[in-house]
């Protein structure tokens, strides 16, 4: 989902160099050489498969878009530490956010309270 500008500038000027696992596409500029937008550095950019949030692009493809890499990680991944877990996009605000037990969009009923609980009074 791009706006119309950024399809024409993709079109003509983009190459694509990869896909994420989420459909995301990953361009950089055709000519391979320096911009003069961005401090002379290669223009890369990000389209998004369906909603755009930037929490859907992965670490490794991050590092890429922000030219902390120069490879994109479908020519050299990153290394992966046996601890980590898998991306996962931030889904606040969507129908696939976490609600707790009790959340009025979850049946809004809570456990009843267990009599633990004493309130504070100054003495």
């Amino acid at each position: 989902m791009t706006n119309f500008g950024t399809r024409l500038f993709t079109m003509f000027k983009g190459e694509l160099v990869g896909e994420d696992d989420f459909g995301n596409r990953y361009y950089r500029e055709k000519s391979g050489g320096k911009s003069t937008i961005g401090f002379g550095r290669e223009r890369r950019w990000v389209t998004y498969q369906g909603d755009v949030e930037a929490s859907k692009v992965p670490a490794d493809w991050h590092a890429w878009l922000h030219h902390i890499s120069k490879e994109p990680p479908n020519k050299t991944p990153l290394p992966r530490q046996e601890w980590e877990a898998e991306h996962y996009p931030n889904l606040t605000g969507t129908t696939e956010a976490y609600r707790p037990a009790g959340h009025p969009l979850k049946g809004g009923q809570r456990a009843k309270a267990t009599g633990d609980y004493e309130a504070w009074s100054p003495e």
